[in-house]
């Protein structure tokens, strides 16, 4: 199973994840070309993809989807109420399957179980891509709102993890030039994670199959690359993490991360004292 994400912030999100020929997209906020110039940086083009999944209707997560869709033939894979709610996107000659929060469903060689969030959007969910023929697992869970019971349980025991570290909590209330409705509304239980939020959940979470973190959905405005990182690469660590940590950026897609091979790699040696 690999993955990258190719983008991610309020311009766009999209995350790539292939297993053998099943390639699918997790959001699809960017417009068809540029989709396509991301995509060819992992040797794909549209017609290549064997479904785009929507967590939800926010534009920065749906825009191309319709596009995509009716132009290169891919279906789409939703809930009931965001395929509702993304009537803007679509004319009706897109095919559009039904993703039902707690149930699994199979696309191609990888499983896909969507669990609902607390977004402020019309029916929310992040999803857990599971590898049929390796067990290896991918939680994506960008737009979380706040970290609850059923998020941590479905995120536990992942290979891979994308999740939104959405703001420094000093820069949002302190630097960023955001009225205050809006900040109020970013750091609602309806809203997004902090810095300090994503590193508290990835600590719950962590365990020792973790090879891979990618933090997601960062505030142009109210956040930075190096905040990110440092607030959660501590915690994580000394949980014993010794994985990959990378920052999703908004104009260019992470590199792949494979999480075989990253499960196949050698362990650390440890220091002998005999």
């Amino acid at each position: 199973m690999r993955f990258s994400v190719l983008g991610s912030g309020s311009r766009g999100n999209a995350t790539l994840v292939s297993s053998g020929e099943t390639h699918i997209l997790v959001d699809a906020g960017f417009s068809r070309r540029e989709t396509r110039r991301r995509l060819a940086q992992s040797e794909l083009a549209p017609a290549d993809l064997s479904a785009i999944v929507l967590t939800h209707e926010h534009g920065d997560h749906a825009r191309g989807a319709g596009v995509l869709a009716r132009a290169d033939g891919i279906p789409l894979w939703m809930t009931g109420g965001t395929l509702e709610a993304s009537r803007q996107f679509l004319r009706g000659a897109e095919v559009v399957h039904r993703l039902r929060p707690g149930r699994e469903t199979g696309i191609g060689s990888l499983r896909i179980l969507p669990f609902a969030t607390l977004h402020d959007a019309a029916d929310p969910v992040a999803v857990v891509a599971e590898d049929s023929a390796t067990g290896l697992r991918l939680g994506i869970a960008t737009d979380l709102g706040r970290s609850t019971a059923q998020a941590r349980h479905f995120l536990q025991d992942c290979d891979g993890l994308v999740v939104e570290a959405n703001h420094d909590e000093y820069m949002l209330w302190g630097e960023a030039a955001y009225p205050a409705a809006v900040k109020n509304r970013i750091a609602s239980s309806c809203g997004h994670l902090s810095n300090q939020a994503a590193a508290a959940l990835l600590d719950e979470i962590w365990s020792p199959r973790l090879s891979a973190v990618v933090l997601a959905h960062l505030s142009e405005e109210a956040n930075t690359r190096a905040r990110a990182e440092r607030a959660v690469e501590g915690p994580l660590r000394r949980r014993g993490f010794r994985g990959v940590l990378h920052v999703a950026q908004a104009a260019t897609p992470t590199p792949p991360v494979d999480l075989a091979a990253l499960r196949d790699r050698p362990a650390p040696s440890q220091p002998s004292f005999l």
